[in-house]
């Protein structure tokens, strides 16, 4: 994708409804664990700030939603992802665009990253 995005809206418009909605669902998600997030366009995805810090990434793809909540967390939950049959990578997980999003592993990562920020902050 060549296209700068000025926001989450523009990108969401490039997809078929199905993902268009998954995106959507996992943006008000996030946006409902706190109060202090900020949403930015990062590295041509939608993207989540806390406390001016990288928080998460995610991406739509035909088949999966890419989940980028960076290298640390992807080796702390790696267990998890195999145990639910995800594929990852060192930077990401997919999770597959017909399946329901694992809102709870969704929570606990961004929770992880969360604490991950305030302890490098202190």
């Amino acid at each position: 994708m060549k296209n700068t995005f000025k926001n989450f809206e523009e990108y969401f418009l490039l997809f078929p409804e199905e993902a268009q909605q998954k995106l959507e669902n996992l943006r008000e998600f996030i946006h409902s664990l706190h109060y202090d997030l900020d949403e930015y366009i990062g590295y041509q995805m939608p993207a989540f700030s806390y406390k001016e810090k990288p928080l998460i990434y995610f991406a739509a793809y035909k088949n999966h939603i890419g989940f980028y909540p960076l290298p640390e967390a992807i080796r702390y939950f790696e267990n998890d992802f195999e145990e639910r049959k995800y594929k990852f990578s060192k930077g990401a997980v997919q999770f597959p665009i017909k399946e329901d999003l694992p809102l709870d592993l969704i929570k606990t990562m961004i929770e992880f990253r969360m604490v991950e920020i305030d302890q490098k902050k202190s």
